[in-house]
């Protein structure tokens, strides 16, 4: 790494990068990007997938480099600039996926390439506490002795942002750090990102909660089509502005669509129940409607589609697909009834990571792709382009490894696999996580259709907005059972999260 002399003029930027460029395979993701940081400021980067944004925060945080352009961070210009050189200037970064070792504890997790030796031995007790300090700071109560298996997914999403405390950065990269976390959680971490920020550490802050960026930014970067095309206070960019800059066209109000007929049953549950888990949950799911399931985190809904899809066992219960029982549920014999899941974390559980867009397109629907004992590519590619232009796929090439997709198109990726698969029941788990607001709109319209088609449709999701938006029916659960259901017509979002607290309101609960 070669640092030349701090930029002459000018108060000293945490965070300077001037007309960066990068393309990939000559596709350009960035082009003439300013961005300027200051210490103690924290900037919410948005834009739509695709818009530059991971490409920015890798080059700051040196995983990549860009093609031209220059950086400095902290005063000092960077060249041949590497993950370790980024931290050893004290940037640190939280990615939006996960990338804790299982096998090990919290404390290594957290001290991962830094740990503490002791005479002739690691010093498991001096990481602990050290871990337990970083995580003290988010207000998280996890003992740093736990192996990161056995915790949840919103645990580990605090283990990540723990790690990124202990290098006591002086820039720290946020993307999308709420998206796994309860609301409780997600209130504690805004507050320690004002405390750092008070502190004089400057924060880039990726989120597609619109609350959350009024809530604790100063100011709003957007970028599109791989361009800055603006900067601007947030006192100045409330959510009608943001979207104007992100889409370049005006957001128009969101309305319900006219309320839907729907068909005869096409997934019954009865009575489903799981070792501490769910509690004799019973629904009913009609063809050609979108019922959605609500409550906090923790409180069943991933676990309902879990058990029904036959990922996880039952002790009790039942689940019939358009009138047929399912015995011995597994996900070959729900696939075999035409049942489908988009599960919540898509890179782990939905997709193939190794394998190319074309090839995840078609991973539901072997039939429809061979010919005899035999891989048709004509048959593949053919499948593959008509599911990419359903859910407008956006990408250079189907055979491009799906792992290069941003996290919307990756999500199309696995909706356009059950598309293919021409399943008549889908379940979805957090539909939307980490995509953003164009993406958002076009898998609801997807999911609109499919539910025209005449699709049965069960879908998940933490935010109550979306699920009034996009749903007919709402389950509301908490712990474990459904505690109320009710007609989205006639329905508020205050009543709907009063419900999930728990707190009583006059309808028919169950």
């Amino acid at each position: 790494m070669r640092h030349d002399a701090p930029p002459a003029g000018g108060p000293q930027h945490a965070v300077q990068a001037c007309a960066l460029g990068k393309a990939y395979a000559g596709v350009p993701a960035l082009q003439q990007v300013d961005f300027c940081l200051a210490p103690g400021e924290i900037r919410a980067l948005l834009g739509k997938n695709g818009a530059g944004k991971s490409t920015l925060l890798r080059i700051l945080a040196g995983a990549h480099a860009p093609d031209s352009g220059t950086l400095h961070v902290g005063g000092r210009r960077v060249a041949a600039f590497t993950p370790r050189d980024a931290r050893a200037l004290g940037v640190a970064m939280v990615h939006q996926e996960l990338s804790l070792v299982p096998a090990l504890g919290v404390a290594e997790n957290i001290l991962l390439g830094r740990w503490r030796r002791g005479r002739l031995f690691v010093d498991h007790a001096a990481m602990r506490r050290e871990a337990a300090a970083a995580l003290a700071m988010l207000g998280a109560a996890i003992d740093p002795a736990l192996p990161v298996r056995r915790l949840s997914i919103a645990q580990q999403q605090m283990v990540e942002i723990a790690r990124a405390l202990s290098l006591d950065p002086r820039v720290l990269i946020l993307d999308e750090p709420t998206s796994s976390l309860s609301a409780a959680d997600a209130a504690r971490l805004l507050g320690c990102v004002r405390t750092l920020a008070a502190r004089g550490v400057a924060v880039i802050y990726v989120s597609h909660r619109m609350d959350e960026i009024q809530q604790v930014a100063d100011s709003v970067t957007v970028l599109r089509d791989g361009r800055h095309v603006g900067t601007v206070p947030i006192a100045q960019a409330p959510t009608a502005e943001i979207v104007r800059l992100m889409t370049g066209r005006t957001a128009a109000a969101a309305t319900r669509p006219a309320a839907r007929t729907p068909g005869p049953v096409a997934l019954e549950v009865r009575g489903l129940s799981t070792r501490g888990k769910l509690r004799g949950v019973s629904l009913d799911v009609h063809a050609g409607e979108i019922v959605g399931l609500a409550g906090l985190l923790g409180a069943g809904r991933t676990e309902l589609l879990r058990a029904v899809y036959g990922l996880d066992p039952a002790e009790v219960g039942e689940v019939s697909v358009r009138g047929e029982p399912v015995v011995r549920r597994s996900p070959a014999r729900m696939i075999g009834h035409g049942v489908g899941l988009a599960p919540e974390d898509r890179k782990k559980d939905g997709l193939v990571l190794g394998m190319g867009i074309a090839e995840n397109l078609v991973l539901a629907s072997p039939a429809r792709v061979m010919r005899g004992p035999w891989l048709s590519r004509t048959r593949q590619s053919s499948l593959a382009r008509h599911a990419a232009a359903l859910t407008a796929v956006k990408c250079a090439s189907l055979d491009d490894p799906v792992r290069s997709l941003s996290g919307g198109n990756q999500q199309k990726v696995v909706l356009g696999k059950w598309l293919n698969a021409g399943v008549q029941v889908l379940l979805l788990d957090e539909p939307t996580r980490g995509v953003d607001i164009d993406a958002k709109h076009q898998i609801y319209d997807l999911l609109r259709a499919l539910a025209a088609q005449g699709t049965a449709v069960l879908v998940a999701s933490s935010e109550p907005e979306e699920l009034m938006a996009l749903c007919d029916r709402l389950l509301v659960m908490k712990e474990g059972a459904i505690v109320a259901r009710r007609e989205v017509h006639g329905t508020t979002l205050a009543e709907v999260m009063a419900l999930a607290m728990g707190e009583h309101v006059h309808g028919h609960d169950t």
